[in-house]
């Protein structure tokens, strides 16, 4: 039965993302700001959908951590349920990406109209630059600005290096950083169709104060407390 829901969610996703980047690009002379709200309505539905048609919903807790002034988000990166939710917590938000993912049809099309800081990850310093000089300058707007600090999806149980890139802009900027822990990965795995139902969490940990610490110590700080809280949230031991 699992399957079928996931077959039958898959379908929906495919039905509502065309439409979804259709309205996205029309709006696209409306100021970023509102079209982020506009974004993060469709994300909520989607959410709600996969709690109706999957039977998998969702708890976030520490919400009273985030603060009045945009920050910079480092965020656990195991499912594609975390680009959703994100975007109901932050608006509006820009993203730190891959420059491939803007070239995927309907859902990088949207990606490009977000904003997004997209990075040719080979450039090695040139992409640093442009993180820490479009970070900032994001930042400035009043935009808050996500990072998934791995850079890639894991899946639960797995941890890649964390990159410097968002470090950099926390240090370079002066603006702080929100970790952000989940085991989304366990419910809606990397690279499978199977949506399994249950309860994904999500934890809002203590902003990162960066004034005064090097790259190197808020990227320390930042994945001690994201990989200890996401050890905590799994619900079986990967060990």
């Amino acid at each position: 039965m699992a399957y079928i829901r996931s077959i039958i969610f898959l379908i929906f996703m495919w039905i509502s993302i065309p439409i979804a980047t259709l309205i996205f690009l029309l709006a696209y002379p409306v100021p970023y700001k509102y079209r982020s709200r506009l974004i993060a309505l469709w994300s909520r539905f989607t959410l709600f959908m996969l709690g109706v048609i999957c039977n998998l919903k969702y708890e976030i807790s520490g919400q009273e951590n985030i603060p009045e002034k945009p920050c910079i988000i480092f965020c656990k990166h195991q499912s594609t349920w975390e680009t959703m939710a994100l975007q109901l917590l932050f608006i509006p938000e820009v993203w730190i990406l891959k420059r491939e993912l803007l070239w995927v049809p309907f859902f990088g099309w949207t990606l490009a109209s977000m904003k997004s800081i997209a990075i040719d990850r080979k450039s090695g310093k040139k992409a640093l630059k442009k993180i820490v000089t479009d970070g900032t300058k994001r930042l400035q707007e009043g935009h808050w600005v996500i990072i998934f600090p791995e850079g890639t999806r894991t899946r639960p149980g797995q941890k890649e290096s964390y990159k410097i890139g968002g470090a950099m802009l926390a240090s370079a900027s002066g603006f702080d950083v929100l970790p952000i822990a989940h085991n989304a990965g366990e419910f809606w795995p990397k690279g499978q169709l199977l949506k399994k139902p249950g309860t994904i969490k999500m934890v809002i940990g203590p902003i990162i104060k960066t004034q005064g610490l090097k790259t190197k110590e808020i990227n320390k700080q930042a994945e001690q407390w994201i990989e200890t809280k996401v050890h905590e949230l799994y619900e079986h031991n990967y060990s």
